[in-house]
């Protein structure tokens, strides 16, 4: 649940070519320079041109996601306010978090009523929120749509993704490395919910990295993406697996529990690696004196990045390190490993469970 940031510097030289070619543009078109007083849509401004970060036309956003019951979440929506905060020209309209599906259909209908600018929406079920954000857009509404996917791509203007298959394609990597070929190892996993289609997927690049190297999952549970859960997930798989090697649990607010019950079997024969990257999986695995060797990142910078694009949306901006005239449809943010060698990079993001 790293976040790269959006915006890189591009090298002087490329700038310095692309400021050039903008200028031999100007002098040798044919085009007459248009009215800037006349109607109409307002031009986009090209990739790295701009100042995206200059003031421009104020621009009303409405948020809305799910209950902040878990570190992950809760730092998803702090950091959106935290981002909205440091442009004046954005005035946030903030829902009240709720996992109550009818609740947040609701507040993006109140968002449509107030004739917002546009909505940036982590929905509790992706499905069922489709049809009010298509309605949104049909309104002229710049929708950006985190984390969950809608039914239908054509109810966001953006869509902006963490990387689930990513996360567990990275941790199995991870493991196969480190156990260096080992063949009879023993790998297990803690999952997180079955039933979500993340979980689901996350299964999968973890089943199909492992068996690149020749490995498979040789214990698995499914907890809930809590404290207790994970530690009442974790005690059941360390009483059926007497010996193990490796650990991939899914979500590090759920390891807290799972390093409980670690700590409680009096077991340390074999490294975890977590998931998500929080602030106190980081500091456990820069410290090096716990089981855990690595964290795959899941970025909860996803809805700072939504309110950034909604922006750009917005005031007719593209990406400043991007070539391209228009805000991309859809950016899915990778999902790299955390290690003691490279911890300090991604602390600065790192969400507290």
């Amino acid at each position: 649940m790293s976040a790269l940031p959006l915006r890189r510097r591009w090298l002087a030289a490329a700038a310095g070519a692309a400021t050039l070619a903008l200028v031999v543009t100007g002098c040798t078109s044919n085009d007459p320079e248009a009215d800037p007083t006349s109607g109409g849509t307002q031009a986009v401004q090209p990739g790295g041109t701009s100042d995206n970060d200059a003031p421009g036309d104020k621009v009303v956003i409405g948020f809305s996601a799910p209950a902040a019951d878990h570190g992950w979440m809760g730092a998803i929506t702090k950091a959106a306010v935290a981002e909205a905060a440091k442009y004046p020209d954005v005035e946030l309209k903030q829902a009240e978090g709720t996992n109550d599906v009818n609740v947040q259909i609701s507040q993006i209908e109140q968002f449509i009523n107030d004739k917002v600018d546009a909505i940036v929406l982590l929905p509790f079920d992706g499905a069922a929120l489709t049809e009010v954000a298509t309605k949104a857009m049909n309104a002229g509404i710049k929708v950006v749509n985190v984390d969950r996917e809608f039914a239908d791509a054509n109810a966001a203007r953006t869509t902006i993704l963490g990387d689930n298959y990513g996360m567990g394609v990275s941790a199995g990597q991870y493991i196969c490395g480190q156990l260096g070929g080992k063949s009879d190892a023993k790998v297990a996993e803690i999952a997180g919910i079955d039933s979500l289609p993340l979980t689901q997927d996350r299964s999968k690049g973890f089943a199909d990295a492992l068996g690149k190297c020749g490995l498979k999952v040789s214990n698995r549970v499914a907890a809930d993406f809590t404290v207790q859960g994970g530690e009442a997930a974790a005690a059941s798989l360390l009483q059926a697996a007497p010996k193990l090697d490796a650990i991939w649990n899914h979500d590090d607010d759920q390891g807290v529990g799972v390093l409980a019950a670690i700590e409680n079997a009096g077991r340390d024969e074999f490294f975890m690696v977590g998931g998500a990257g929080s602030k106190n999986v980081m500091e456990a695995i820069k410290a090096d004196n716990t089981v855990l060797k690595a964290t795959v990142i899941y970025p909860s910078t996803q809805a700072a990045d939504g309110i950034r694009l909604a922006r750009l949306l917005v005031q007719g901006k593209a990406m400043s390190d991007l070539v391209e005239v228009e805000v991309p449809r859809k950016i899915q943010l990778f999902a790299p490993v955390v290690t003691k060698d490279n911890v300090d990079q991604y602390l600065p993001t790192a969400f507290t469970s």
